[in-house]
């Protein structure tokens, strides 16, 4: 007899429940699990995508700058931004009493060493610093000083409000450590550094009991990468990992497994990573607007959502999570096969006898994609939603590296993917959707729909670069208007984080965002 997937996870977690509970710790560390690998501490090296090295740094270091809730820029370690009234210079005030881990007072004259050493360096988080390439790059800033102990001037060649946002991934450190951060970091953040272990991926921290914003609940944690989810199902099961937040290896189904042990829970926060399809709109027949409209129409996202995804997702109407300042849903595709249809016969791409489901094309759309088996599993059903319509699709697995680069080429006509933090900012709907980010043979670019509206270009440009609020955000609605209609990138859905803990670890609450400073707040109850 063949077991269901659902059934072999329930044998193996009961397995697993009776052999594994009674492994011992090597020590008292809270154990925190990672599906992703740490690939660097230095809070300079790695990039901004490295999802890994990034959550190491949120827990080690702070940033002049962080994202609250609805993802707009506030001071972290600045209690006061001011930016002067052409543009060209802004003053950050450093908060009172902020200590390194080896006890030094962090002032000015440290973030101005961190800013001038990135600036200096090649480290990949400075580019987004620059503009141009080659003999005619240019650095937005043109000095950074520290007129006193609590003042930081960044001054700027031109207006620029990227700034910010740029600086959110800048961890602090003291001056004169540069070089020492790769093996021995030092920041400000509630968590020091004890050991590294590059080749196993596990990481030694222990409480900064002098943290600015209060020492955390937890005295010592252990951090390990944990790629294999049968490995990391194991460990939850034998109590050896007490926390498993936003790991991307496990399936819904294995959460709600998962949560059905006595000594487990499941909890889920809404996200703001967005899943989506891209569309290669110079390959024929995704160039009309109204084959794509048709296949946004017959995708049924809600019954993904509900009976594949098990609730672990909500619909996504824009590119932009629903909590941004700048999210407004534009033009709403929710499922209507009929409409799809209809769409399909204003296009040109007429059903042969009239009675459907008839293929409407010669051959079938190409649909490229990479990931586990969660990822085939939707691609698979979008496939067969789109032959009820009459558009047959040929899938095609690669590995992520191969299909990034034929996005860049263009070399595709249908993909899936996810955004992992690219989709938090409105700026980035210029990197995205304006003709500027098409790639070009000297230029890898982010509009790898090779989407081009003029209209869009002038109004994402006035958004990028208006000081005001309130007009960049009727900009941006308009943008997402335009952007909607045109769908060159359809969104799918929300993925929600996921946490797995035991019972007795209390407190968690984790930002749409995915940060992990939530880690200072955990509670263990006895």
């Amino acid at each position: 007899m063949r077991l269901t997937r659902a059934a072999s996870i329930l044998v193996f977690i009961a397995l697993a429940t009776i052999l594994l509970p009674c492994c011992r710790r090597k020590s008292n560390a809270f154990v925190i699990a990672t599906s992703e690998s740490i690939v660097t501490l230095d809070p300079m090296g790695g990039t901004n995508v490295d999802l890994g090295s990034e959550r190491m740094r949120q827990l080690m270091f702070n940033s002049l700058i962080r994202k609250n809730e609805r993802f707009e820029y506030v001071g972290e370690l600045a209690s006061t931004i001011e930016t002067a009234a052409d543009g060209l210079s802004v003053t950050f005030t450093l908060r009172d009493g902020v200590k390194f881990h080896d006890g030094k007072p962090l002032t000015s004259v440290d973030a101005k060493y961190t800013l001038d050493s990135l600036l200096t360096s090649n480290a990949a988080k400075a580019a987004s610093f620059f503009e141009g390439t080659g003999s005619s790059k240019q650095s937005y800033i043109t000095s950074v000083t520290a007129p006193d102990a609590r003042t930081l001037v960044i001054r700027l060649r031109k207006p620029w409000l990227q700034l910010l946002v740029n600086l959110v991934p800048i961890g602090i450190i003291p001056s004169g450590t540069a070089v020492s951060q790769k093996d021995k970091p030092i920041g400000s953040g509630p968590f020091k550094f004890v050991r590294f272990d590059q080749v196993r991926q596990v990481l030694e921290l222990e409480a900064n009991e002098s943290y600015w914003e209060g020492a955390p609940h937890i005295s010592s944690l252990r951090v390990v990468s944990i790629k294999d989810a049968n490995t990391l199902q194991a460990e939850l099961l034998s109590g050896r990992v007490d926390c498993a937040p936003n790991v991307t290896n496990l399936t819904p189904d294995t959460f709600r497994t998962l949560g059905q042990n006595q000594n487990l829970k499941v909890e889920q926060f809404p996200g703001a990573n967005i899943v989506y399809l891209g569309f290669n709109i110079r390959s024929a027949p995704l160039d009309n607007v109204r084959f794509r409209q048709a296949i946004a129409y017959a995708i049924d996202r809600e019954k993904i959502i509900r009976e594949l995804l098990l609730g672990q997702a909500r619909i996504a109407y824009s590119i932009l999570p629903a909590e941004s300042w700048a999210y407004v849903p534009g033009q709403e595709y929710n499922y209507d096969p009929e409409r799809a249809k209809k769409l399909l016969d204003e296009a040109g791409f007429r059903d042969p006898d009239g009675d459907g489901p008839q293929m409407r094309l010669p051959k079938p759309i190409v649909f490229k994609l990479s990931g586990g088996a969660a990822t085939r599993q939707y691609a698979g059903v979008i496939q067969d939603q789109l032959k009820q319509v009459g558009i047959p699709v040929e899938m095609e697995t690669l590995e992520a590296v191969t299909l990034t680069d034929q996005q860049i080429k263009g070399e595709y006509q249908m993909i899936t993917r996810t955004s992992v933090g690219g989709n938090h900012d409105p700026i980035f709907l210029r990197d995205l959707f304006a003709t500027s980010g098409i790639p070009r043979p000297d230029r890898m670019g982010f509009n790898r729909t090779r989407y081009s509206n003029p209209e869009l270009d002038a109004i994402l440009e006035e958004a990028v670069n208006t000081p005001d609020r309130e007009k960049a955000k009727r900009l941006y609605a308009h943008a997402q208007e335009i952007i909607s209609r045109d769908v060159p990138m359809p969104p799918l859905w929300y993925s929600s984080i996921m946490v797995v803990a035991r019972r007795n670890v209390t407190n968690i609450r984790i930002k749409a965002d995915g940060d992990w400073i939530f880690a200072r707040d955990l509670v263990v109850q006895p």
